[in-house]
């Protein structure tokens, strides 16, 4: 906002940062989900490090970085086009890496392959994996804008129902000592 003046605002690169934004709050949901009764280790920390360093690359090619002595005006819909694949590869990319260590860990912990049995946990993944791909991958601008909305509205759906479950559970409120 500050450099309104360079920047030329279209919708895709604010859709697109909507979507890594999610995605990313996605990740920590399911990350305490996964690891809230992980041990400590090293090996679980970095495998994590790996995941948001992908997950960093993604968000940070989103928008273009404006230098003080640049005089050029940005096209934020052209950056998007520019950097599209990047960005959705790399989001593709973590949350592959998140599906594999669930049928990992689903190997070897009832708990696990319980989650891992659920048919519409990996509808969704494959809706995800499939929207995403073809956000970054399809040739036809028209494709990749559908791809672009149908799998932002997927993850505001995922929000909504989530949001929908925390009223329906009361919601929570501040713990109280009584005095």
């Amino acid at each position: 906002m500050h450099e309104r003046n360079r920047v030329r605002f279209g919708w895709l690169t604010p859709a697109l940062a909507l979507f890594v934004a999610i995605d990313i709050a996605t990740f920590w949901n399911q990350a305490w989900i996964i690891f809230r009764g992980a041990p400590f280790n090293l090996s679980l920390l970095v495998f994590g490090l790996v995941i948001t360093s992908t997950f960093y690359i993604a968000a940070s090619v989103t928008f273009p970085r404006l230098t003080e002595t640049e005089t050029d005006k940005v096209d934020l819909d052209q950056h998007f086009w520019t950097h599209r694949k990047t960005v959705f590869v790399c989001i593709l990319a973590a949350n592959l890496m998140v599906a594999t260590f669930m049928l990992l860990l689903a190997q070897g912990n009832a708990e696990f392959a319980r989650l891992a049995s659920s048919v519409r946990l990996w509808v969704g993944v494959a809706f995800f994996i499939g929207c995403s791909a073809t956000a970054a991958f399809a040739r036809s601008r028209k494709v990749v804008k559908i791809a672009l909305i149908v799998v932002l509205l997927y993850s505001m759906w995922q929000v909504s129902n989530s949001a929908t479950l925390l009223i329906q559970a009361g919601g929570w409120a501040p713990a109280l000592t009584a005095e």
